[in-house]
């Protein structure tokens, strides 16, 4: 609020996502920092929606609207990101631990479907992350530290009032803490980024960006052996993101924006049967992306908007890989795989919005897109259309449709050479909903949808499953001598939102959906996705009394996710684990609570001020599944859980 004698000017507390009027929700960087049970993890933070379905949190993927973890794209400052995770998970966009230092974090859109034509290759969500500035007037340094790990941030002017800087390394030591106590595998990794913006001149602005992350994690026999493990063995990795940003200001009515990147993740991995030593997988292969991207948008008039822009990229993947025989997860015995082969082509975007307001109180936005891989030759042409009408100043009714193509994962169409010519999986989205600003800072939001899904690649000799989620989700290994685009998939579900900002001393978001999500074997028969929970409800908010305290909380309730019953007869016979033929996905898992906690104390002095938080992971510990499993050591069926009750506790002081 800006407020100048009599006149007092008050901007909106909700965000407006441009040509987003469906199924888009905003952060900002301090929401993300402190919201209970993320761990500064802006994929994590979201998972409060009711559009991310919980399947495990020991992994920040996310599952939108039916989707699976390869469906969704990340964009930093207008950088395509593939994967914004320390640990990834190849052939996602899911891992663990995340990448990104959310100090550098200004705000978030988080779009769970219907998003425009300036974004493609994906067929679920898009996350739109603005890094801030440096601070342009003096120099800041900030110190950070909890059990996870410590690590330091630095910002400040490059020329005063012209360019900025910022800095930050992070690693953890957890792998110093299990060396301590003796038991436990921790994984060690540590990451580095920075941005620096210059002004060119007024209009004129560049923006340099760099990211590097570090990972190491050895699962060592003997630990393998005491958890039941049937593998053991080291991974090394690395993910790496550089490139400059342009912006330039035409005028009051037009803008571009230009980027240039490169993108790149080196996996390293040898791993062994625990009992036998024998080399189950080597994985020693380098992903990257060069790409280029365009954005141009011109206001003709207060009713007619037009933007139109580019994607271009050159993929460079790099694999060998080789895995020994295994026993799938029907029972049948696979043959030695090995990939020892370069993927390399181009691989291009175009796309134009046209965005019209016929009268005040409706906007329209007319979008298509084209895309071309050189890979498979494929062209596919995207129509995409959003509406929106304002009932009143508090009401705005919504809707949009399009449709959404994405390439299969390069790891996949390395296997052979056939697969290349697999069809690209498309979705077709269909949105309707309203928003209701029930105060100035607190608005209700409904909508339903419908998703459908058609071209997923399916393995003839296992046609109970679908192998976009057994990948995705990592249970099984993907071997596969023959596939086909015969895949279907749909999705549905009515999803409900209040989201209050923090106007005074009290924030939230209460959520809550029915939704399913199921596909077609080759079988012929529907059933259950992996994400399909059934019911989502979640509460998440805090209390602010004063600029020194701050308690916040989350609870999240889920239905228990589905899953297929081991056979324990083949599962002995076979020393794997081994499902249930008859019986795939038709099982559940007890359904998913978990409360998280957090205290934040702020100290200020007369040049620095600290905070000081404490967090309680699952609080009252519930011991929530994240799989069941053969246990080939003591020859019986297991259960993993996920997290227990981790109490964290960190220190943040800038000065």
């Amino acid at each position: 609020t800006i407020k100048v004698n009599d006149i007092t000017v008050t901007a909106g507390y909700f965000h407006e996502i441009q040509n987003q009027p469906t199924s888009a929700t905003n952060f900002t960087g301090e929401e993300i920092r402190r919201a209970p049970g993320s761990a500064g993890d802006v994929s994590r933070i979201v998972m409060v929606l009711p559009s991310i379905a919980k399947v495990n949190d020991m992994l920040n993927s996310l599952a939108v609207r039916g989707g699976s973890p390869s469906e969704n794209s990340f964009y930093i400052d207008n950088i395509e990101i593939p994967n914004i995770n320390h640990y990834p998970i190849q052939g996602t966009s899911g891992g663990p631990i995340s990448l990104l230092n959310v100090d550098f974090i200004d705000n978030v859109n988080f779009s769970a479907g219907g998003f425009s034509a300036a974004y493609g290759d994906k067929l679920s969500s898009v996350m739109e992350i603005s890094f801030r500035e440096g601070n342009r007037e003096e120099y800041d340094l900030q110190l950070d530290m909890n059990f996870a790990g410590f690590g330091v941030v630095a910002e400040g002017p490059i020329i005063k009032n012209k360019s900025s800087f910022m800095f930050s390394a992070r690693r953890s030591f957890l792998d110093l803490l299990v060396d301590a106590i003796g038991t436990g595998v921790a994984p060690r990794y540590s990451d580095y980024q920075g941005k620096i913006v210059y002004d060119l001149s007024p209009s004129n602005k560049l923006s340099f960006l760099g990211i590097y992350g570090k990972d190491f994690i050895e699962f060592k026999k003997d630990q393998s052996i005491e958890d039941g493990m049937s593998f053991y063995g080291p991974f090394k990795g690395h993910e790496f993101a550089f490139g400059v940003d342009w912006q330039y200001l035409w005028n009051k009515n037009g803008y571009a924006n230009t980027s240039l990147s490169i993108f790149g993740t080196k996996y390293d991995a040898n791993m062994f049967e625990t009992k036998s030593d024998i080399k189950l997988m080597t994985n020693n292969s380098l992903e990257e992306i060069i790409q280029l991207r365009n954005v141009i948008h011109y206001r003709f008039d207060k009713s007619i908007n037009f933007e139109f822009g580019l994607d271009l990229k050159y993929f460079y993947n790099d694999y060998y890989t080789v895995m020994a025989p295994y026993v799938n997860a029907i029972g049948d015995s696979t043959e030695t795989l090995i990939i020892d082969q370069i993927l390399k082509a181009p691989k291009y975007g175009l796309y134009t919005n046209f965005i019209w307001m016929p009268f005040n109180p409706l906007t329209t936005t007319l979008g298509l897109r084209y895309d071309y891989s050189a890979i498979n030759g494929h062209h596919n042409l995207s129509p995409r259309f959003s509406i929106a009408y304002k009932l009143s100043e508090r009401t705005t009714l919504k809707g949009a449709t399009g449709i959404y193509y994405q390439n299969l994962p390069l790891g996949l169409v390395a296997q052979r050479k056939e697969f290349e010519e697999l069809k690209d999986p498309v979705a077709y989205h269909y949105i309707v909903g309203f928003d209701y600003l029930l105060t100035d800072e607190t608005k209700l939001t409904i909508e339903t949808y419908y998703k459908k899904y058609n071209n997923f690649p399916m393995d003839p000799s296992q046609p109970q499953l679908f192998l976009t989620d057994e990948l995705s989700f990592q249970r099984t290994v993907g071997i596969f001598e023959e596939l086909n685009s015969n895949g279907r998939a749909k999705s549905y579900g009515t999803e409900l939102t209040i989201q209050k900002k923090l106007a005074q001393n009290i924030y939230g978001l209460i959520s809550g959906s029915y939704f399913r999500t199921k596909y077609k074997g080759l079988d012929g028969v529907w059933r259950n996705r992996l994400s399909d929970n059934q019911y989502l409800f979640s509460v998440e908010g805090g209390y602010k009394p004063n600029n020194k305290w701050e308690f916040s909380i989350r609870w999240i309730l889920a239905g228990g996710s589905p899953y297929s019953p081991i056979d324990p007869v083949e599962s002995s016979n076979n020393q794997s684990t081994v499902f249930d033929q008859n019986r795939i996905n038709e099982a559940r898992y007890p359904a998913y609570h978990s409360l998280n906690i957090r205290i934040d104390r702020r100290y200020y002095f007369k040049s620095s001020s600290m905070i000081l938080y404490f967090s309680i992971w699952n609080a009252y510990n519930r011991e929530n599944v994240s799989m069941y499993y053969w246990n080939e050591i003591d020859e019986k069926q297991d259960t993993m859980n996920q997290w227990g009750l981790l109490p964290v506790i960190g220190m943040e002081y800038e000065f």
